[in-house]
Formats: C-alpha cells, structure tokens, sequence
C-alpha cells in the first residue's frame, strides 16, 4: 500500500522529507518519504515496519544516505539502529512520540556529513 499508494503522492507532493538511497542489491536510487527529526549532529527515523524494511537495510548496507528536507538536499552518514530510551533522549520535548501500541523499539540514526 505505502509503496504504490503512499509514497507517490507524498513525493509529488513535496511536503514529506524524502530519504534517498541506493539499493544493495539492484544499485539503483530510491526515494522513500519519511518523517524525519532533527537531532544534534543529525537525523532520527521511526522505524514504524522495523529495522528489516528495504529501505533500512539499504541505508545500512551503504553507510550513507541523503536527505531532501526543507527544499534544500543534506548528505547523511554512519546510520545506526538505536533504541527506544536513546532516541527519546535525542529527540526534542515538542515531538510526539510514536504511540505504545505500535509497539516501536527501533530507530535509525544518522550524523549530518560537514560540508
């Protein structure tokens, strides 16, 4: 459903943070909107399907990612899997955190690359 429903219509509409990555096997360039929270030195991503989605283990496999956010296109690296007390700590108090019952005890994390 997200993948030909969801995903479409959130990158023609432009409003969504779009992560783009590289996909392990096929080599080729995804896009994948997200919601996206700024922390220090970086991002933080809800993994609302989990650390095996596709596009999870793409970021990890390649080390690296990029960022559409803001209209302006920022280069992630060094994603790694944190869990619910570290992501919590990193994010700002005015983020609603993801709801008990969708039972989410994952993130991805990833610093901002100087440039």
């Amino acid at each position: 459903m997200n993948k030909r429903v969801f995903n479409p219509r959130a990158l023609a509409g432009g409003k969504w943070p779009i992560l783009i990555h590289v996909g392990r096997n096929s080599g080729a360039t995804y896009r994948t909107p997200l919601d996206a929270y700024p922390v220090d030195g970086g991002y933080l991503f809800v993994l609302v399907y989990g650390s095996r989605s596709d596009w999870v283990q793409n970021i990890l496999a390649a080390s690296s990612a990029r960022l559409r956010v803001d209209g302006k296109e920022v280069e992630l690296a060094a994603p790694r899997l944190v869990g619910e007390d570290e992501a919590f700590r990193a994010l700002s108090d005015d983020v609603k955190r993801p709801p008990k019952l969708l039972r989410i005890s994952e993130f991805l994390r990833m610093d901002l690359v100087a440039g």
